[in-house]
C-alpha cells in the first residue's frame, strides 16, 4: 500500500499567470520504496487554461449552488477527487476536519493549492489520480466526486477505489454531468464524444454515472436528476446530485 505524499518537485514559474507549477509530482512511498506517480497520461494544458477562464462564469450559473448541496452536512476526513482549480474548497463546511484534493493536472493542481490557502477548512492538495490513490483502506469519512467521474479513464476502477479507501460507515457524495434521457440527445453525445474527450481533458458526456456507481458496490441512498445550462454556449445537461454508502 501507498503512504502519504511526502514531498513535491522543485517549482516552475508559469508565465501565463505567474503561478507555481510542479515540475514532478508529488513523491509516494509504497512499502519503504521510494516511487513517483506517472501523470504524464492526465495533462491537459490546453484545456486547464480554458477551465480556468470559463469555470467562475459556471460557478455563477448555478454550479456553485450544486457544490453547497453536495457537501452540505459533511464531518471529519474527506477524501476529494478531481479537485480541478479548488472551486470546490469554499463550499466545505467547518464541521470537516481535513480535506486531501487529489488531482493530477499539474496547472490545475498549482490553482488548487492557491485556493487551499483561503479555503475554510484545511485542505492538502495532492498529485496523484483516482485509479490508484495513495491511501490506505478505509481511511475516509467521506469521498467526494464532483464533475470527475466523466474524465476517469476507467470509471470502475476509480469508483472502487473510493469504495476502496472509503469507511465502512462512511458515504460517498457525488455531482455529475450524465447521459441524457432523451434517446436523441443521447445519439449526440454518443457521436461527439470522440472528439470531445480529446478537446474537453478526458471528458466523456454519454456515460450513464448511476448505473457505474450501483455496479462499484454502493448503495445510492438520495439521488436528484436535473438539467442546466453551466455555459452559456452551451445546451442544458443532465446531472446528477446525491449520496451513496456502500453496499453490504
Amino acid at each position: 500500500m501507498y503512504d502519504m505524499p511526502i514531498g513535491v518537485g522543485q517549482d516552475l514559474l508559469d508565465a501565463d499567470l505567474g503561478i507555481a507549477v510542479p515540475a514532478q509530482p508529488t513523491q509516494l512511498v509504497k512499502r519503504g520504496m521510494s516511487v513517483m506517480p506517472d501523470l504524464a497520461a492526465f495533462q491537459h494544458p490546453r484545456f486547464a487554461r480554458t477551465w480556468e477562464k470559463l469555470s467562475g462564469e459556471s460557478e455563477r450559473r448555478g454550479t456553485a449552488e450544486h457544490r453547497d448541496r453536495t457537501l452540505a452536512g459533511l464531518t471529519g476526513r474527506v477524501l476529494e477527487v478531481g479537485a480541478g482549480n479548488g472551486t470546490n474548497f469554499p463550499h466545505y463546511p467547518t464541521t470537516v476536519t481535513e480535506v486531501i484534493a487529489v488531482e493530477p493536472e499539474d496547472r490545475l493542481r498549482a490553482l488548487a493549492e492557491q485556493a487551499a490557502a483561503t479555503a475554510p477548512v484545511p485542505v492538502r492538495v495532492v498529485a496523484a489520480h483516482a485509479d490508484e490513490l495513495p491511501y490506505e483502506d478505509n481511511s475516509f469519512d467521506a469521498v467526494i466526486a464532483t464533475l470527475v467521474l466523466c474524465s476517469v479513464p476507467d470509471q470502475h476502477h476509480a469508483l472502487t477505489e473510493l469504495r476502496r479507501v472509503l469507511k465502512s460507515d462512511g458515504e460517498l457524495r457525488f455531482f455529475e454531468h450524465v447521459r441524457s434521457d432523451n434517446p436523441i440527445y443521447r445519439l449526440v453525445q454518443q457521436a461527439i464524444t470522440p472528439v470531445w474527450s480529446l478537446a474537453g481533458g478526458g471528458c466523456h458526456p454519454n456515460r450513464d454515472t448511476t448505473t457505474a456507481i450501483s455496479n462499484a458496490g454502493f448503495e445510492i441512498t438520495d439521488i436528484d436528476r436535473f438539467a442546466y445550462r453551466p455555459l452559456k454556449f452551451m445546451p442544458a445537461q443532465a446531472h446528477i446530485l446525491g449520496h451513496a454508502h456502500k453496499s453490504p
